[in-house]
């Protein structure tokens, strides 16, 4: 695995790979990676010859509220993983090289800015996007993966690909779960023992509403109410939302379909949480 920090670096590396022959793809990560990160790149050498992986965490998307100081690094870590996980490039571009100066453009989304995700946190998606298309920029992909997990990302990203024609395919892997089923995020480092216990809930809960739509449960109401009663058996699940919603726009859907996607997001003491659910006929 080669490690590079620098753009003009990793420009060069792909430039010579592409030469080659090669098809490039493309992880983007804030480190801290676990297996679904490492998942991720599986999916990435399936649709490529030679993949890149990015660890950078970006300032940008943190709120006021949010310590961007807390979130956990581990470079030599990371490195390991990745170089275990077959990554060809490693890119770990420091805060300076990717925002040198003063910054005069971002990318701002128009749909779903405002809602779920980005109603908790106001400019989270603009400093995502604006980081993104740097880094789709630099790297000039074939393929991007991006995990499941965080789906309005996911959903802002490949609207974002399109609306500004960026030659690049973007692949949304599915969620990758522990043990217990809660969905692998660097965040889960946050939890207590208690508290771990306490998550097991929100795929029980998900789990429950994707029973019961397989059983003909339509109402999207209904569902969104059994889901939240599962939760707060758990005790100590502070719900910020659940909701089904369609797959294009994520506005609440009165009625769930096939596809429809039940979405949360939860506090377990200090800790917030998101996963989802896409639903099935069976």
């Amino acid at each position: 695995m080669e490690r590079v920090s620098l753009i003009a670096e990793l420009r060069a590396l792909v430039r010579d790979r592409r030469r080659s022959g090669a098809r490039i793809g493309f992880v983007p990560t804030m480190g801290a990676l676990h297996d679904g990160h490492l998942a991720l790149v599986d999916v990435a050498h399936e649709h490529a010859d030679t993949v890149v992986m990015s660890i950078f965490v970006n300032p940008l998307q943190f709120g006021p509220t949010e310590d961007f100081t807390r979130y956990p690094r581990d470079a030599e870590g990371d490195a390991a993983k990745a170089t275990a996980a077959d990554v060809d490039v490693l890119f770990s571009p420091s805060r300076s090289e990717m925002y040198p100066g003063d910054r005069a453009v971002e990318v701002r989304p128009i749909a779903l800015a405002d809602v779920w995700e980005g109603a908790v946190r106001p400019g989270h998606f603009t400093g995502v996007l604006t980081v993104v298309a740097k880094l789709l920029n630099i790297v000039q992909p074939d393929v991007a993966v991006f995990g499941q997990k965080d789906l309005q990302q996911a959903t802002l990203v490949q609207a974002m690909v399109r609306d500004l024609d960026i030659p690049s395919r973007i692949v949304v892997a599915p969620t990758r779960r522990d043990y217990d089923g809660v969905a692998l995020s660097s965040r889960n480092a946050y939890l207590s023992p208690d508290e771990r216990a306490r998550a097991g809930a929100i795929p029980r809960a998900l789990n429950l509403i994707a029973e019961e739509f397989a059983a003909g449960v339509r109402d999207g109401t209904r569902l969104e109410q059994l889901g939240r009663a599962e939760l707060l058996t758990a005790g100590g699940v502070d719900i910020e939302y659940l909701a089904v919603m369609d797959p294009i726009l994520l506005r609440r859907a009165e009625t769930a379909t096939p596809g429809s996607i039940v979405a949360l997001a939860v506090r377990i003491g200090s800790t917030r949480l998101i996963d989802n659910v896409i639903l099935r006929d069976s």
